[in-house]
């Protein structure tokens, strides 16, 4: 049996109002990054994408996205990100774009990452929350990146280590 490999984009959508981030979901950027990968590489990226590519993690209070993508063609739909421009959601178009921020061979070494991202994150949106409950919120939704809410795939159980990605 064969193993296939992965790779984790840990990507952050910006948007001008911060409270357009809650309108986002899974579906709605899983749709929006399958476009950018037609718009850019065609039928064939479509293909690709189309093999293995989902959306791992979506946090709607700071942006942070997690996709995957295999591991023999993900710079190809990484290349297709910056041609984001907007994501439809519950009929209302949000105007955005993808920065991707970690690229990762296992689910826990972007976790790690977004862990240490996260505090950064956290000292940067404080000073914009209006209240001590919008504080409360933000801070439970940068502290809870752990492996139990991000799911474990099957086919990650066994990759705990760096080494086994060469």
């Amino acid at each position: 049996m064969v193993r296939l490999k992965a790779r984790y984009l840990l990507c952050e959508v910006c948007v001008s109002d911060s409270s357009r981030l809650r309108l986002l979901e899974e579906r709605s950027i899983y749709q929006a990054v399958k476009a950018a990968v037609i718009k850019a590489h065609g039928e064939y990226g479509a293909a690709l994408f189309n093999i293995g590519s989902t959306v791992t993690y979506v946090n709607a209070y700071t942006g942070v996205v997690i996709l995957r993508f295999r591991k023999a063609h993900y710079q190809l739909l990484w290349s297709a990100l910056p041609f984001i421009t907007s994501i439809w959601n519950q009929g209302q178009k949000v105007q955005c774009f993808f920065n991707c921020i970690h690229v990762g061979g296992t689910i826990r070494t972007c976790q790690k990452f977004l862990v240490r991202y996260g505090r950064q994150q956290l000292c940067r949106m404080l000073p914009h929350c209006k209240t001590e409950a919008e504080k409360q919120e933000v801070r439970r939704a940068v502290l809870s990146c752990s492996l139990r809410k991000l799911g474990v795939d099957d086919g990650d159980k066994d990759e705990d280590s760096e080494e086994e990605e060469t």
